[in-house]
């Protein structure tokens, strides 16, 4: 899977700035979660990320305004490096497939850092928690929405009509999925192994048809 490029650098005055190299930020955001793995949070600082990467601080300064979204950046580009929705036949088996990819992803040192780090300091920054909405909820929401629409396909659950119903929907299933797996891995520190992944699936399929008939649809 081709990885989304991190939102384009903007100069003070809103205008486009200088043309990115992915080569240079893949670089910088594999550098970034290096020295966090290495580091930790509260030591990381630009200047060891540029050391890092081979490139100069003001590289990094054009593109992120600062730690926070650099790292937020760093992590996303993980999830959309590694996250994707096998097609297995069914969507209790599409669930279960994405379910142990993203646990896998979450065991990472890196992305188990980097995380954990900017979640802990969203809770008092607004701005950071918008940009992990926009640059890892909101990418990887099209999971979701691949998963609905192929099931869909195959009759194993019904259209919804009503947009707006179908959003809310759709943001039920992704808070379900990424809360229990999180919450599994990163807080109960418990194995999410093929067996907890086809029970965990089983109770999400067997929910989403008990909301389905409770619907009428």
């Amino acid at each position: 899977m081709t990885p989304a490029p991190p939102p384009a650098s903007r100069t003070s005055g809103g205008r486009t700035g200088r043309p990115r190299s992915a080569e240079a930020d893949r670089a910088i955001l594999g550098a970034t979660r290096e020295a966090l793995v290495e580091l930790g949070w509260g030591k990381l600082t630009l200047g060891d990320v540029a050391a890092r990467a081979g490139v100069a601080k003001t590289t990094l300064y054009r593109r992120w305004a600062g730690k926070n979204e650099l790292v937020v950046d760093a992590v996303a580009a993980l999830f959309d490096e590694h996250l994707e929705l096998p097609d297995r036949g069914s969507l209790q088996a599409d669930i279960e497939g994405v379910v142990l990819q993203f646990a896998a992803l979450l065991e990472r040192p890196e992305t188990k850092t980097a995380l954990m780090a900017v979640v802990a300091e969203s809770t008092r920054d607004e701005a950071l928690r918008d940009r992990i909405r926009g640059a890892i909820v909101d990418r990887q929401k099209r999971l979701v929405l691949l998963g609905r629409e192929r099931a869909q396909a195959r009759g194993e659950l019904p259209r919804e009509d009503d947009p707006g119903a179908a959003a809310r929907t759709a943001d039920l299933i992704f808070d379900v999925i990424a809360g229990a797996v999180v919450h599994r891995t990163l807080v109960s520190a418990e194995p999410v192994d093929a067996e907890w992944a086809r029970g965990f699936a089983g109770l999400l399929v067997g929910g989403l048809g008990v909301m389905s008939q409770a619907s009428g649809t």
